[in-house]
């Protein structure tokens, strides 16, 4: 087995807890785009979102799927809006979401370069708005790759990002770990050809990312030891 010289993350739910992050701003953004509490039930429900509890269902589109996917789901109970205008508007108010650091990345990832690791970002979420997050908390200028559905790549769970970050840091498929907290990330992953980690930081749980992960870990911060233990 080759020695791993890349780790490839997914970004919400993975490097940001995702109840922490999306379930306060979704609520704010429903408030915001609608007129009543009644309407923005309405409109969570379509997207697998509990206004009233504020909690995402485990099969809610925004969990994995792309701000096209989302304004999609949306879009028949906006009618004063075209898809692109929502998806722009999505896209936007994305780049206010309360980040929450699943561990101080700075110095994890810093260990991890280190290493001699080349370190990617892979997001089903746009560039711009996860780069934003990623500069606020201290950390894009440490990434080698970071790459949204709307980079070029395409979205997972195509293999796009994830062949695109190996190209771009001179790696083999099986010489990179795809980390995430979603089956999405994980079928990308077997596709590419890489090592796949699930953590438990989003909203799936071990019994839904073990078939697909070589391993599944409570969170990233037990990733290093796992690294330490593959064949080299």
């Amino acid at each position: 087995m080759s020695k791993i010289k890349g780790v490839l993350f997914d970004k919400d739910g993975t490097l940001f807890d995702f109840s922490s992050t999306w379930e306060t701003w979704a609520a704010s953004f429903l408030n915001r785009i609608t007129e009543t509490p009644a309407q923005a039930a309405a409109l969570g429900a379509h997207i697998g979102f509990d206004h009233a509890r504020q909690r995402f269902a485990p099969n809610s589109i925004v969990i994995a799927g792309t701000p096209d996917d989302i304004a999609t789901a949306l879009l028949p109970d906006l009618p004063d809006h075209s898809r692109d205008s929502l998806c722009d508007l999505l896209n936007t108010e994305a780049q206010q979401a309360p980040q929450a650091e699943v561990l101080p990345l700075g110095p994890y990832l810093r260990d991890l370069r280190a290493r001699g690791l080349a370190l990617g970002v892979a997001t089903n979420d746009a560039e711009a708005p996860a780069r934003v997050h990623l500069n606020r908390a201290g950390v894009v200028d440490l990434f080698d790759f970071i790459a949204g559905f709307d980079s070029g790549y395409g979205g997972k769970p195509a293999p796009g990002q994830l062949l695109g970050f190996a190209k771009a840091v001179d790696l083999e498929p099986q010489q990179v770990v795809m980390v995430g907290d979603s089956t999405h990330d994980l079928f990308a992953g077997r596709t590419a050809g890489m090592r796949r980690v699930g953590v438990l930081t989003g909203l799936a749980t071990r019994d839904d990312l073990a078939p697909y992960a070589d391993v599944v870990l409570d969170d990233i911060s037990q990733l290093p030891e796992w690294i330490d233990a593959q064949v080299t």
